[in-house]
């Protein structure tokens, strides 16, 4: 099962995290109305974790077991083609400049900078997130197989919010109490290491689970109720009380806003679903793992040398419509065909 709406929130919250990065010295992101919401861009990430708990069980909530061979095979056509093209722009432009970092160069390409503090943001820094997600992706299979599927939903709910809601206190008092120090390695593991993130995935399946037992068949328009929560997470931005919504304390506003639209068939649906939006939730990926290669390879710099334009507004802007248009070409010209690759081999493997 697809869900169409969704995808368009990933393309949102791609961007966010853009502006996140590149764009905190223009005006139209720094001033006092918006400001806070995008010097907080980076829990978007925190929503792409749990997203993918939640479409993991819409993709696979209705086999009896799944196929391990057959999951790992999808899962790696779905993301390492652009991840390792992501790589490659990098080493390049390392070569150009005779800086190649060789043990991150290594990490990255097998996806493990996330668990060395001292290289998590190495290379290509966004990778930093799928190294994240491969934990998950090694897991899921047997949670599903294993827990899931033999369990019912009140036991596997209680244990995974039991979980959720301790690994929030655990982190909460974690940056309480390293918050004032100077010290990158606590820090990284804090914010970046795999193990902080579970929490997200976890809560993310458990509402999948509930979605696909209880609630796929309750659709409506639900358009009121989305504005709303989208409120409630601007009010949470606003007044953050010295919380901390990286490690997936968000979900408390996420997960209904992944339902809500779910469920929803009003107007903000339909505007989700035209081809054009969908097409850039599809790009979110790319837009996502190559901002690093591509705001470096058309630096600031070099777009005042050779168009001697400085705002940083239209520098941000210029950037950002070349990544898209690099997103969308690799993603018409690299991660759909490599999928169709390796998928079709896999179908001639099986028949032989």
């Amino acid at each position: 099962m697809r869900i169409e709406q969704l995808t368009f929130t990933r393309f949102l919250a791609a961007v966010s995290v853009v502006v996140f990065h590149y764009g905190k010295k223009s005006f139209l992101f720094n001033n006092d109305i918006v400001s806070f919401i995008f010097s907080n861009g980076n829990v978007c990430v925190s929503y792409f974790f749990i997203l993918s708990g939640f479409v993991m069980i819409i993709a696979y909530g209705n086999n009896a077991v799944i196929s391990v061979s057959d999951y790992f095979i999808n899962r790696f056509s779905r993301i390492y083609p652009l991840y390792f093209f992501g790589i490659l722009l990098i080493f390049f432009l390392q070569l150009r400049t005779y800086n190649v970092d060789i043990l991150g160069l290594f990490l990255n390409i097998f996806m493990i900078q996330a668990w060395v503090p001292s290289k998590v943001l190495s290379v290509n820094s966004p990778g930093w997130s799928l190294s994240v997600e491969l934990l998950f992706y090694i897991i899921f299979p047997l949670m599903f197989n294993k827990f899931y599927k033999i369990s019912s939903l009140k036991k596997v709910s209680f244990f995974i919010i039991i979980f959720w809601v301790l690994s929030q206190v655990f982190l909460h008092l974690q940056f309480e109490f390293y918050g004032g120090f100077e010290l990158d390695t606590i820090k990284n593991m804090l914010n970046y290491n795999p193990l902080m993130h579970f929490n997200e995935f976890l809560i993310g399946n458990v509402a999948g689970l509930f979605f696909i037992k209880n609630l796929q068949e309750k659709k409506g328009n639900y358009d009121f109720a989305i504005l709303l929560f989208v409120g409630l997470v601007l009010l949470a931005l606003k007044f953050r009380f010295g919380l901390n919504f990286h490690n997936g304390l968000f979900a408390v506003f996420f997960i209904p806003l992944i339902i809500l639209f779910s469920l929803n068939n009003g107007f903000i649906t339909k505007l989700f679903q035209k081809k054009i939006f969908v097409f850039l939730g599809e790009i979110s990926f790319g837009i996502y793992i190559l901002q690093y290669p591509v705001y470096s390879w058309v630096s600031a710099y070099s777009i005042n040398k050779y168009f001697h334009i400085n705002d940083v507004t239209s520098l941000f802007f210029i950037r950002l419509v070349m990544l898209l248009l690099v997103s969308s070409l690799s993603y018409v010209y690299i991660e759909k065909p490599i999928q169709n690759i390796i998928k079709n081999k896999k179908k001639i493997i099986v028949f032989f």
